[in-house]
Parts: C-alpha cells; sequence; structure tokens
C-alpha cells in the first residue's frame, strides 16, 4: 500500500515559513476526502482556472504564522493535483476515516497521533476547510492572533447573519408557526442585536484539546470575519456558479 498524505511545502530545502507565533509551533490540516456525492471530484474540480483546494492551499502557504501544511486525503487524484501545485504528499488518509459518516475531528486525532509517531509535536493546530475557497492569509493570520490573545482557547470563525433570527419561525406539531426566538416582533430593526454563524472557514485548537473534543463548532471564542467577507460553503453545484461570479468580480474590481 502506498504511503501517502503528508503535506509539506519547501523552499530551499526548509518548510517554507519560519515565523512563530508566541513559540507556538502550528499546523493546518486540510481534509480533503475524495468521495464527494453532491458535486464529484469537489475538492480538485477547476474554479476559474484553479483546482478548488488551490484557494486553500495558496492562502495557507502565505501565512505568518503556519510551520507545516497537511493534506488529509484518501484520494489519488487529489494527491496528483496537490503534487502539481508543488507539494509533497508522504501519507494516505486511512479508508476508515474516509467515509460519509466520518467525524472531522477523527480526521484530526489521526493526523496528530500520526506526527506524534514520526516525532514531531505541534502546539496549535488549525483546520482550513476546502470547501471554504474564500478566507485569505490575513483571516487566518487573524485567527490564530485571536487564539493567542484569549489564552489559547478554541477560537470558531464566525460570519453576522444576514437575515436576522427574530423574524425565523418553526412550525410546531399543531401546525402553528412559533418563534425561535423568545423576543417580540416588533422591535425595530436597528434594536436587533446581532448574530453570527459558524462559517467553517476557520477553527483553531490546542493540539492536546483536540482529542477530548468532539465537535469544533463549539469553540467558545469567536473570530468575526468582517462583512467584505463573502461567506460560501462548496456543497452544490449552485454553490460554484456562485463561487464563479464571486471571483469573476474580485477580477474586473466589482
Amino acid at each position: 500500500m502506498k504511503d501517502f498524505g503528508r503535506l509539506i511545502f519547501k523552499k530551499n530545502s526548509r518548510i517554507w515559513n519560519e515565523n512563530m507565533i508566541n513559540d507556538r509551533k502550528v499546523l493546518a490540516i486540510i481534509p480533503a476526502r475524495g468521495g464527494s456525492k453532491g458535486i464529484p471530484n469537489k475538492n480538485i474540480i477547476d474554479v476559474c482556472g484553479k483546482p478548488l483546494i488551490q484557494y486553500t492551499l495558496d492562502e495557507a502557504k502565505n501565512s505568518k504564522y503556519i510551520d507545516e501544511i497537511h493534506i488529509s486525503t484518501d484520494c489519488e487524484s487529489i494527491i496528483s493535483v496537490v503534487r502539481e501545485l508543488g507539494f509533497s504528499i508522504e501519507r494516505q488518509r486511512p479508508a476508515e476515516l474516509a467515509q460519509d459518516d466520518s467525524a472531522t475531528i477523527d480526521v484530526l486525532i489521526d493526523v496528530i497521533t500520526y506526527y506524534k509517531s514520526i516525532g514531531k509535536d505541534f502546539d496549535v493546530i488549525i483546520l482550513l476547510q476546502p470547501t471554504q475557497p474564500l478566507r485569505k492569509a490575513m483571516h487566518i493570520d487573524g485567527a490564530l492572533e485571536c487564539y493567542i490573545r484569549n489564552s489559547e482557547q478554541g477560537v470558531a470563525s464566525v460570519s453576522l447573519v444576514k437575515q436576522h433570527p427574530i423574524l425565523m419561525r418553526k412550525i410546531d406539531k399543531t401546525g402553528q408557526l412559533s418563534n425561535i426566538l423568545n423576543i417580540e416582533s416588533t422591535v425595530r430593526r436597528q434594536d436587533f442585536n446581532d448574530f453570527y454563524i459558524v462559517n467553517g472557514a476557520i477553527y483553531v485548537n490546542n493540539s492536546h484539546e483536540i482529542f477530548a473534543r468532539v465537535s469544533l463548532n463549539d469553540n467558545k471564542v469567536p473570530y468575526v470575519m468582517k462583512d467584505d467577507y463573502e461567506n460560501i460553503d462548496i456543497d452544490e453545484q449552485k454553490d460554484l456558479e456562485r463561487l464563479e461570479q464571486i471571483l469573476l468580480g474580485f477580477k474586473r474590481g466589482i
């Protein structure tokens, strides 16, 4: 069996990023399973001339603080594309962690355990999902700085919700509408409290803490992506079409 999956970008035979944040070693993990259902080969599908995963790789590479990048993949096609982009991959994700119901937290534990087995320890894990391709290096570094400022508590990136939940309803068992929030709907829009959604773009955690977690969505410290950040998660064809429109708008300076 071939041994693939560990990804390191090197420059002049050394790991490319020599900067550290607060003397912490930072490992970026990019999970890229091959068996996507909604969009076949989603992680490497061409988007405006680049494979989708490259948008995340490029920004991780440009981070001031990331010391090493690891792609966790089970897919030979992804391995091939990533190598063409100048990265080396030395270890493949185990098949049992590449199923439809595989938990991301178990993938992170697998990667951390692998590095420990070869004598490499990292203080900080930053999870960058390739299906959130619009996060930039400045967001990555901002989230890591937020993590350090907040006594190294777990960080999750969030975006301001555009449709306020005060006007959202659920339909109860009797078929009636009921409020999601226990707030009167007569509150003026300008008096609404802000609500945020965990957008999945960035998670930052202590590497040892990962072993005790069930979901990184429960990280307590928010890293707020500003209003100009386009929160898009690539899951369906319509998401790809919207992404292309956004990227083409960037190129035209719209």
